[in-house]
């Protein structure tokens, strides 16, 4: 709209020029167009990817989808070259949006089914509130344990990470696992599913998970672990698709 009160056409407005209220307007358009485009991590890469999962299966769907990012990237990046270099960022956050989407769904299609017990560490050290950081410290360079499930009478009541222990000790706030253990802490029971403390440990920001088995401590799960057990599990698959292959081309007597 003109100052006199007058409405201008739409390929007049800019956001160098009009009013601060048409600029919010132009703005606000572009946003709402960029974040309809069928790309990850924008909004309509996932529309186009619950469409295509109504006529397919959800890992293939997010793959369909999270294809289209690269390219559309691609794009952005070649048109950045000749008209604004603001377009290549664009073209980054499009193509690392894209790229961790689909890794984060072939992670969680790959932990799918499976128990809790096939990945766990059960070989793990647990210190008390009670215990000295000089402790916890030895723990750690003897060790390659980062995380520290805190026991007492059994139960766990906290969990110490090396962040936090790393932060006490520059600070010489405390010398008491008590002080700095934190006790917001999330666990996994021993039935549930990989895929289940994939989502928490990305939900709680957290890198250990204690395991627990009617109310008693019986393993850890790490985010270290559940990215290697994928990567196992195919070595393996592969190993006995091989063996097969061989068994297979030897002529039976």
């Amino acid at each position: 709209m003109t100052s006199a009160g007058g409405w201008q056409p739409l390929a007049h407005l800019n956001v160098s020029s009009g009013s601060f209220l048409e600029r919010i307007m132009v703005v606000n358009v572009f946003l709402a167009a960029f974040n309809l485009l069928p790309a990850f991590p924008m909004d309509g890469g996932r529309v186009l990817r619950a469409l295509l999962a109504k006529r397919m299966e959800y890992r293939r769907a997010t793959q369909i989808a999270a294809s289209i990012g690269p390219g559309m990237a691609l794009l952005f990046g070649f048109a950045g070259l000749f008209l604004n270099p603001f377009l290549i960022f664009i073209a980054l956050f499009v193509w690392i949006g894209a790229a961790q989407e689909s890794s984060l769904v072939q992670m969680r299609s790959a932990l799918g089914g499976i128990p809790m017990s096939r990945a766990m560490l059960t070989h793990f050290r647990t210190v008390a509130p009670q215990d000295s950081l000089d402790h916890v410290v030895e723990l750690i360079l003897s060790g390659s344990q980062q995380d520290f499930p805190v026991l007492e009478a059994g139960r766990v009541m906290g969990v110490l990470t090396r962040t936090d222990l790393v932060t006490a000790l520059a600070r010489h706030t405390t010398n008491s696992v008590e002080q700095i253990m934190r006790r917001d802490f999330q666990t996994v029971d021993s039935h549930e599913m990989l895929e289940d403390s994939f989502r928490k440990l990305q939900g709680a920001a957290r890198q250990t998970l204690p395991v627990l088995h009617g109310g008693q401590l019986i393993g850890l799960v790490t985010a270290d672990n559940l990215g290697e057990f994928p990567m196992i599990q195919a070595a393996r698959s592969a190993a006995n698709a091989s063996q097969a292959a061989a068994q297979a081309t030897i002529p039976s007597r």
